[in-house]
């Protein structure tokens, strides 16, 4: 079966889902219900009503009946997520813990969950609880051991040169101008997403021409975001007022043309450069004392044969050490261990680059 590229589907997501061969999604996005379990109206101190959630596609009789639904469809996007794809579902307290037991039920292998802190979130009215400012997403890969896509060098790009960090900040609410509006004037979707956040989640984790899917479609930011970053879509929904809206908005995105240069954010292979060559060339020397993360109370010492031995006496790799300090943890020592110089204390990674640097080799050097 060909796959419906860059097209709506019109209905019951599981169905739409099922209609689809399998393993032929790269990546998926799902924004479901969340299950808000909103019975009465909200108003703010002023007696203003609150513009919440209270759409009927939100409403479930019971956690059961919310759990049976979600079983359904993610079993039905664990059929079609090819092995080296992933999924990212996005909830809130309501739902987000019970989606992630159910996902981990169904095989899933949880990646991270991330945190979209908002900086303009809707306030406690009644002044009862916290305000609630976050959401969480959760992104899976299809199985435990399962390759996948995460292109970490753009992750770095998008977060001046240091690693991208779980808790995503600085991310609004869909408002103003990015608030898509029905004919009337007034919000097409209760639940629209930000742009801004689908981009993260989109570049981090697939590839130009890959497919993205989206079973709770909505106002259609996934495929919008897609369309933008040059990749393929399928959207999943049942309301025709969504649809409407959805594909007019898509309809009016002019794309840039392709090009696979500009567009490729996977980083070229490096050649690895050793810490032993670092000690044989002389960029670092026999008997030089590193330090752990900075601290100046856990520090090694560099023996001959380029293996570091810790002030307690363990002996091994920068990695091995540094994974001593960590109490057995994985460590990468080159981001880890420091080199007391004139000026301050320097990264082992940023000797490594600056060897890189002299010898011609390339400029992003890998861990």
């Amino acid at each position: 079966m060909k796959l419906p590229l860059n097209q709506i589907l019109k209905g019951d997501c599981v169905e739409s889902l099922n209609s689809l061969p399998e393993k032929s999604i790269d990546l998926i996005f799902a924004d479901p219900p969340y299950n808000l379990q909103l019975k009465n109206e909200l108003h703010r101190p002023n007696m203003s009503k609150v513009d919440a959630v209270n759409d009927h596609w939100d409403q479930f009789v019971s956690f059961e009946t919310y759990d049976e639904f979600t079983r359904s469809w993610l079993g039905a996007c664990k059929r079609v997520l090819k092995p080296t794809g992933t999924i990212w579902v996005i909830g809130s307290y309501h739902n987000i813990f019970r989606v992630g037991t159910i996902m981990q039920d169904l095989g899933f292998w949880t990646l991270n969950d991330v945190v979209w802190v908002k900086t303009n979130p809707m306030p406690n009215f009644r002044g009862v609880r916290f305000t609630n400012a976050h959401e969480t997403m959760i992104w899976a890969s299809s199985g435990k051991g399962a390759k996948y896509t995460f292109n970490y060098q753009a992750m770095k790009g998008l977060n001046e040169e240091k690693q991208m960090r779980s808790d995503w900040w600085l991310i609004s609410l869909a408002t103003g101008s990015e608030r898509v509006k029905d004919k009337n004037g007034e919000k097409a979707h209760s639940t629209q997403k930000p742009e801004a956040l689908l981009y993260r989640v989109i570049l981090s984790s697939s590839n130009p021409g890959d497919v993205i899917l989206d079973p709770f479609f909505g106002s259609g930011t996934t495929g919008a975001v897609a369309k933008r970053l040059h990749r393929n879509w399928i959207g999943l929904e049942r309301e025709e007022k969504y649809i409407k809206v959805a594909q007019k908005r898509i309809n009016e995105i002019q794309l840039e043309p392709f090009d696979a240069q500009v567009l490729n954010v996977k980083s070229k292979p490096a050649p690895r450069v050793a810490f032993s060559t670092l000690v044989e060339n002389g960029f670092l020397a026999a008997g030089q004392k590193l330090f752990f993360s900075r601290d100046r109370s856990r520090s090694a010492t560099i023996k001959p044969d380029a293996r570091v031995r810790t002030a307690d006496g363990f002996e091994g790799s920068i990695h091995q050490a540094g994974s001593h300090y960590m109490n057995g943890a994985p460590c990468n020592g080159w981001e880890h261990w420091y080199l007391q110089e004139k000026h301050g204390l320097i990264c082992l990674n940023d000797i490594r680059r600056k060897f890189g640097l002299e010898n011609g080799l390339f400029e992003e050097l890998s861990s």
